[in-house]
């Protein structure tokens, strides 16, 4: 198996031409290449798996996987999406709501406000089951709207007109029962955001509820997605195959994304040249390909096993979190998988003996 450091393998090359992709399917198995041997090896995995992180912040990540197959990033990337489980508003309970907005597209609105909770201090509640503090949390929302008895004569402003003219996601407040308080003390459950306007007030209007919020997992509702986007995209590799003459070095470098091409002096005439600076900027607009005098000069390729993840998350998790999170839900899947498999063999003779008998 090609080493996950060698970028110039061109076995591990998507190669990327002017109307087409080619070189997609991946050929490293068993019986491709005589003589080789491709069987699928732990060791030789673990050699070759890596795991770096590109940039982190507050609420977004990007990092590389390096060493694995399209399936096995694709299904990290939807069980980020759809099956690690966060916390959302389920039930509505509505004792007055004189707004101009409609108490089921009220409940809808609310329903999809991320929550800052950490999903793994609750538990799922089933069918059936009674809510209590570890499966469910109350949340308040109270908000009356009222002029505003020193606003000066012909004002137009409403936010100096009337007092709680907006009702924002900071007002909903989170209302501890039983151990909550004491599981949730280093932070207090709130939305992820104060600032989305949920509806707006006039004098005399006002909302009142009681918002239930339950773990769930995206599949089930997207409401209970912890990221807000979580895509990758295969690693750009550019070759330059022959030097660019000093004279179309800024033609060529204008025909990448700012970043990519660099302009620096050859290795060997030490004259300037194009050089590739930084690939992972680089879109793939193949718009250097159209062009005669440059087509024969320059490869693009991606790279089958290097994959460029991009994860926002919502407040649930902390952006580093959500790949061992995924993981984590994927290996209890094979877990699963492999328990029905063994209680299927273990069926199997004595299905055998029954139908000999």
């Amino acid at each position: 198996m090609a080493s996950s450091s060698d970028l110039n393998d061109p076995r591990r090359h998507v190669r990327l031409e002017a109307e087409r992709v080619s070189a997609v399917a991946g050929t490293e198995f068993p019986g491709h290449y005589p003589g080789e041997d491709h069987s699928w090896d732990l060791k030789a995995f673990a050699e070759n798996l890596q795991v770096k992180i590109d940039s982190i912040s507050g609420t977004t990540c990007e990092f590389d996987l390096i060493g694995v197959d399209s399936s096995i990033a694709n299904a990290i990337r939807r069980v980020m999406i759809s099956e690690v489980p966060a916390i959302a508003i389920e039930e509505v309970y509505v004792y007055n709501n004189t707004s101009i907005v409609q108490d089921e597209v009220l409940s809808q609105r609310l329903g999809l406000i991320p929550l800052k909770v950490d999903p793994r201090k609750m538990t799922m509640i089933g069918p059936g089951d009674v809510p209590n503090d570890q499966n469910t949390m109350v949340f308040k929302l109270f908000v009356k709207c009222e002029r505003n008895r020193e606003a000066v004569k012909g004002e137009t402003d409403p936010s100096k007109l009337y007092h709680n003219e907006n009702v924002y996601s900071r007002d909903i407040i989170w209302a501890a029962a039983g151990r909550q308080t004491v599981m949730f003390e280093d932070e207090a459950p709130a939305p992820t955001v104060g600032d989305i306007l949920i509806a707006k007030l006039r004098p005399g209007q006002a909302i009142e509820l009681d918002l239930h919020a339950v773990k769930g997992i995206g599949k089930d509702h997207a409401k209970f997605s912890p990221v807000a986007t979580a895509s990758y995209r295969l690693l750009p590799h550019i070759i330059i195959t022959s030097p660019i003459p000093p004279e179309d070095v800024v033609e060529f470098q204008g025909l990448f994304a700012p970043g990519v091409i660099g302009i620096g002096p050859d290795p060997i005439t030490k004259k300037k040249t194009a050089l590739v600076k930084n690939p992972r900027k680089d879109t793939v607009s193949r718009e250097v390909l159209r062009h005669d005098k440059f087509k024969d000069k320059v490869e693009l390729t991606r790279i089958r096993d290097h994959f460029i993840f991009s994860v926002e998350s919502l407040g649930a998790y902390q952006p580093e979190e959500l790949l061992p999170e995924a993981i984590k839900v994927l290996m209890e899947k094979i877990d699963s998988v492999e328990s029905c498999l063994k209680a299927l063999a273990a069926q199997i003779p004595s299905s055998a003996s029954s139908i000999a008998a």
